[in-house]
């Protein structure tokens, strides 16, 4: 009995790695061909000759935005995977909480009343954090510590966050500030430079390192909240501190990308389905997946078309159809 036990825990671990170097390869794939597709056609010969525009077009553009879709897409998907998993709803996004609706709300500000993008960055960033200030405080009004009561704030904070926005638009110049709110919320690779991202990703990378090292905690706010105290944890300061992480990852991205559907939603949710469990390794596959997704709708996004077509439209595509699978499915927590 042992033997067999042993053995169907070998197979998943081979299948396991599978899954990894697959998307591994993948991931790697995506990421050369990123670098070379484009308006400005790359070559391999002109960048080895030394040609100094191929070379500043390489550094300053095509190499960072490839690491932004690669990396965001991985930040999202672990955003999305703490979602689901400490609210124990399959259909929890990253904007759960409200911090797509305060990074729009942000961003548009910066749009109508500074104008260049270091500001619409701060500004969609600051707003994304101000509306997981606001959820938490909601919620900490409530002295029960259901999880729902955090998705209700969320709820609350995204109506105002969303009635700001409008209000916002009102104001906006129809033919310059408007069409470039609007152009923000639907998200774009397009104008990421190297040096507007390396903090973002920084601070990014450190959320994500240390979501990992909380992983264990993570899996625990997920069961009921009176086994979870047994063994040893502080739901309610745990459960603040996992979601702030998550919640700065996401901020971090859309700061810079604009408003990234459903990568958060459909990554994790393909990774538990391949691995059949919830352990580290399966957020971290949700991780490269979602790199992948991202990516690949950031080529098809520059490519597909003669202009540059918004990033969500090809991550909608697909995530929409997969949340209704998942409805008709049954599948959800509600």
């Amino acid at each position: 009995m042992r033997h067999s036990t042993d053995s169907a825990t070998a197979r998943l671990l081979r299948t396991n790695w599978i899954y990894f170097l697959v998307g591994g390869v993948l991931l790697c794939a995506l990421f050369c061909m990123s670098l070379f597709i484009g308006k400005y056609p790359l070559t391999i010969d002109g960048l080895l000759s030394g040609n100094d525009l191929q070379w500043r077009v390489f550094k300053t553009l095509r190499l960072s935005r490839t690491l932004a879709g690669c990396f965001g897409g991985f930040a999202l998907a672990i955003a999305g995977y703490i979602y689901q998993t400490v609210f124990r709803n399959s259909l929890a996004s990253p904007d759960i909480i409200g911090v797509s609706s305060g990074a729009s709300a942000g961003a548009a500000v910066g749009i109508l009343f500074l104008g260049s993008s270091v500001a619409i960055t701060l500004c969609s960033f600051g707003g994304a954090i101000l509306a997981v200030i606001l959820a938490l405080a909601f919620a900490s009004i409530d002295k029960s510590g259901h999880k729902s009561t955090v998705v209700l704030a969320g709820i609350a904070v995204h109506s105002i966050a969303q009635t700001i926005l409008m209000c916002l638009k009102l104001t906006a110049d129809p033919e310059k500030e408007l069409a470039s709110i609007e152009y923000w919320i639907m998200g774009s690779l397009n104008n990421i430079s190297s040096h507007s991202m390396i903090g973002n990703l920084i601070l990014c990378a450190i959320c994500v390192i240390l979501s990992c090292l909380l992983h264990r905690q993570t899996l625990l706010l997920s069961a009921d909240e009176g086994e979870a105290q047994m063994l040893g944890v502080n739901v309610a300061t745990t459960r603040l501190i996992v979601l702030a992480l998550a919640t700065i990852m996401v901020a971090s991205i859309v700061s810079m990308t604009g408003l990234i559907s459903f990568v958060g939603l459909v990554a994790p949710h393909c990774a538990k389905k391949l691995t059949g469990n919830n352990k580290l390794s399966t957020m971290l596959l949700a991780g490269i997946i979602g790199g992948c997704l991202l990516t690949a709708a950031d080529i098809l996004a520059r490519s597909i078309a003669a202009t540059e077509l918004p990033v969500s439209i090809f991550t909608s595509l697909i995530g929409a159809p997969f949340l209704i699978y998942l409805i008709a499915g049954g599948k959800q927590k509600l």
